[in-house]
């Protein structure tokens, strides 16, 4: 048995896909039905229950599969503290980001990284935020980045930045003139929305509940680029995060107003799984995004 073995086992395990274990580790599914029934036969034990419709591992399996992430932790751990032991800042960073995160927080903090670190590799993937924290559970990415984090116990949380939230029109609607609005104006005229899964539309409707005012979207889009075009043509209001729109108002294709007598703010965060190890790369770039020092990256680090 290989390291690989147990790492295409441990992926089918935890993504209950032939897929997605395929995917995550470029091979076809094919070859991972051959992964398995070859760690059957090398055992001698029977490691999916065949006679289930689910994904479903017997009791041999089971052990298996805790066993393969002792081996594998192991594995990473004494990878990374070889590199450590060589000082090599080298590799692949695989992140998934909401996209409002990666198109307009991430990049100047990326190209500084890389400009320190030439020799490691940066890979962004944008996502839907409840598709970043499956990408982190199911270890098919390092990190990711998120808005308004989740508390979840298998995830390590490190707060990234607070963006402010703001309104944003057209330059010639009504309330561009304004040096500040209030939720009030902003209800008063056509809105436009996120979906409603997203975080930050929770956090604005959880806002206008609050202050007892009745806002129906008239549009509502799944990412930040397809909300501000719709702004740009007049459709209505929307209420975003102000680092989005730094170019366009620049350009003067939207106008963004402050949100009277609301501190609107927008938590981000770094999220990674616990027990995960961290190679030195990964915990450089946590440190730059996080602006904590690399040991105290490492102090935090839960042990698996």
């Amino acid at each position: 048995m290989h390291v690989e073995n147990f790492k295409i086992f441990s992926d089918l395990v935890e993504s209950q896909s032939f897929s997605r274990a395929a995917k995550l580790n470029g091979i076809t599914q094919s070859a991972v039905s051959q992964q398995l029934r070859a760690m059957e036969k090398h055992f001698n034990v029977l490691i999916v229950d065949r006679s289930q419709k689910q994904f479903r591992l017997t009791r041999e399996g089971s052990k298996l599969y805790d066993s393969a992430k002792e081996l594998l932790h192991m594995y990473d751990k004494l990878v990374s503290e070889l590199q450590e032991m060589k000082k090599v800042i080298s590799g692949t960073i695989h992140i998934s980001t909401i996209y409002s995160i990666g198109l307009h927080e991430l990049p100047p903090y990326v190209k500084t990284f890389l400009q320190d670190y030439p020799t490691v590799n940066v890979r962004v993937e944008y996502r839907r935020s409840n598709l970043v924290y499956e990408d982190v559970l199911h270890n098919a990415v390092d990190l990711g980045l998120v808005a308004y984090p989740n508390k979840m116990r298998q995830l390590e949380v490190i707060p990234f930045l607070e963006d402010q939230l703001v309104a944003i029109c057209a330059p010639d609607h009504p309330l561009a003139q304004n040096q500040m609005v209030s939720l009030q104006d902003i209800s008063e005229h056509k809105f436009i929305a996120f979906d409603q899964d997203i975080p930050t539309r929770k956090a604005t409707d959880h806002v206008f509940r609050e202050a007892k005012l009745d806002v129906n979207p008239v549009m509502e889009f799944d990412n930040i680029e397809t909300v501000k075009r719709a702004v740009e043509i007049d459709a209505g209001v929307a209420i975003v995060p102000s680092s989005t729109v730094t170019q366009e108002v620049k350009q003067r294709l939207l106008t963004s107003i402050p949100i009277e007598g609301s501190e609107l703010t927008r938590p981000l965060a770094i999220i990674h799984r616990k027990g995960r190890v961290l190679t030195p790369a990964m915990k450089k770039l946590i440190a730059l995004l996080a602006k904590k020092t690399p040991e105290a990256v490492e102090e935090a680090e839960p042990v698996a």
